[in-house]
């Protein structure tokens, strides 16, 4: 967690229902591990919000007036990247996650979900690592939504194995004692594969190592203790 053990987890909620928004807020903040810091009822004010009280979690709408939740995502990631961005979304379209996901956001949750998934979610965001409750086999992940990426996404890099394990794990959020304790080496061996990965696919964020890890399936091995 981005607070530690002991510290709850930091959360801004952001969506343009007042009711829902105040109603989930309060769910939230009962939660002994968790504290809402912040509320905003569009995507502009969640980016103002995030970056003037830097919280674990940003739990943001999609369909908002001006400013969309995708956007609001994506220009995040580049001002305030510790801020983990969880979709809280009425859409279930394939393609919105796809967007959400090459934004930079840490996680997609459909507002159909129970409430206790929710807090899990949080969670899990706030650990690292990604959480997606739409079946990553329905999504077809591999036509992450178009944009414009960097030049090596084009053709296929050639990725050692041990590469391509680190890099699907790091896409999944593992911190680097995680990947070094999951494939027993050390860590310092991961951040030298990470330089090595980075440099390979001339990724300058996060969010291009998941749109190479979802184009090339590479999100779709479990490891030990998953």
């Amino acid at each position: 967690m981005a607070g530690g053990s002991t510290d709850p987890i930091r959360i801004v909620i952001a969506d343009d229902h007042a009711v829902l928004r105040e109603a989930l807020a309060s769910y939230v903040d009962a939660q002994a591990d968790m504290n809402i810091v912040g509320q905003a009822g569009s995507g502009a004010e969640a980016r103002e919000r995030a970056q003037e009280l830097k919280p674990d979690v940003l739990v943001v709408d999609i369909s908002m007036p001006g400013e969309n939740g995708i956007q609001t995502i994506e220009k995040l990631s580049a001002e305030c990247p510790e801020v983990r961005c969880l979709v809280l979304t009425m859409h279930e379209d394939h393609q919105f996650l796809r967007s959400a996901l090459a934004a930079g956001g840490a996680g997609y949750l459909t507002k159909r979900a129970a409430s206790g998934e929710l807090l899990s979610a949080i969670r899990q965001v706030a650990q690292g690592r990604s959480y997606i409750n739409i079946k990553l086999e329905q999504v077809g992940l591999a036509e992450v939504v178009q944009r414009e990426s960097p030049p090596s996404e084009s053709n296929q890099v050639p990725l050692s194995p041990r590469e391509r394990e680190v890099l699907s794990m790091v896409a999944q959020g593992y911190t680097s004692k995680e990947v070094a304790r999951q494939l027993g080496i050390s860590s310092a061996s991961v951040d030298t594969y990470r330089l090595r990965i980075t440099e390979k696919l001339q990724a300058n964020h996060r969010a291009d190592l998941v749109r190479y890890a979802l184009r090339n399936g590479l999100l779709e091995k479990e490891y030990p203790g998953d």
